[in-house]
């Protein structure tokens, strides 16, 4: 016997037919109280389970959706916000019985390998897509497995970072990030800032590429000396590094922009080091907030949304593309607001 119990493998133990077993296992007529007993005890015994690529042949659903994040863990662990993005969606798919399975892996690739693994065994009813990318290839192979899915985010193309043929393909769940880093370089330029730096996150992510434009927009428009955005991978120990080149420089940026709470709290800590006062020398705003923004000090000015409402938002519309697998919604959120806290101050 296989380490995976099989019908015929409780029908010899039994001393029936595998149709018997199929019928006693499914609740069918046709077997006998007793022999129904004695299948679903013997079942019971070898710790049978059906198999899921079976169940979905006969119409059946997982009851459970996929996440996958191309992170390293280590960062993940102290950042708030797919946990919350997590906590929202399950409060919404417990509703109807279903579950979150969310998996770590390396990168797209290793990714892209899972999604096919999860189609071929039929392990979930619909996928949500994170940390979007230019030309994602992600998208053309969810397309070519037909599962449905919903990105959180909006996709776009190498050419564009604003919304593209790409986005019509899949349902999503969106806010704009543009909008939010005008709304940012307003308050700092309304301060008087005219030097802001950028500290984002990897280039390739759509996120990332949307921000570092409208920065560069919104320094042309309001004639700002400088606004440079430096990539990093997220972690505090990049974000700790680019602070420390950005804030070694003569011209050195009197005010911070952080694609994350972490990065800022690290951000932080650098100026904190280097004797640079902040507020008053220094301005950090953070794209996060999270409990790290409200212990540290000076407390963080930051973005803040409600990021349990958003993971609710991406399960509601992922169970109506499960529902309707033809259908294609473009949600968007609400802008992330302002909140202004001890870290922001006109330069002196």
């Amino acid at each position: 016997m296989g380490n995976r119990p099989t019908i015929a493998d409780i029908a010899k133990r039994v001393g029936v037919s595998p149709g018997a077993v199929s019928f006693a296992l499914n609740g069918r007529p046709g077997v006998s109280e007793q022999t129904r007993a004695r299948i679903l005890e013997t079942a019971r015994e070898m710790n049978w389970r059906p198999h899921r690529a079976a169940r979905a042949l006969g119409g059946a659903q997982a009851g459970v959706v996929g996440l996958v994040l191309a992170r390293d863990p280590r960062t993940l662990g102290s950042e708030q916000f797919y946990t919350q993005i997590l906590y929202g969606m399950q409060d919404v798919l417990s509703a109807g019985s279903s579950a979150v399975q969310m998996q770590l892996v390396r990168d797209t690739a290793a990714e892209i390998d899972l999604y096919r693994h999860w189609a071929s065994e039929h392990r979930v009813d619909g996928l949500v897509l994170v940390d979007l990318q230019l030309d994602d290839p992600r998208i053309e192979v969810i397309r070519e497995l037909a599962i449905p899915a919903v990105t959180l985010g909006l996709p776009a193309t190498p050419s564009t970072v604003g919304p593209s043929a790409e986005a019509g393909q899949l349902t999503s769940v969106w806010a704009d990030d543009a909008e939010a880093m005008t709304t940012i370089v307003d308050y700092l330029a309304a301060l008087d800032h005219r030097r802001i730096a950028h500290v984002a996150g990897p280039p390739v992510y759509v996120h990332t590429a949307r921000r570092a434009a409208a920065l560069r927009e919104q320094a042309t428009a309001r004639g700002l000396t400088a606004a440079e955005s430096v990539p990093t991978d997220f972690s505090d120990a990049q974000g700790a590094a680019a602070t420390r080149a950005l804030l070694s420089r003569a011209d050195r940026p009197t005010a911070i922009i952080y694609d994350s709470d972490l990065m800022a709290a690290a951000g932080l800590g650098v100026a904190l080091e280097m004797g640079i006062d902040v507020p008053r020398r220094l301005s950090i705003v953070s794209f996060d907030d999270s409990v790290l923004t409200r212990i540290v000090h000076p407390a963080l000015t930051c973005l803040s949304r409600d990021t349990y409402a958003l993971g609710a938002q991406v399960a509601t519309s992922l169970l109506a593309a499960i529902a309707n697998p033809s259908s294609r919604e473009s949600i968007r959120t609400e802008t992330p607001r302002l909140v202004v806290r001890g870290s922001t101050t006109r330069p002196t």
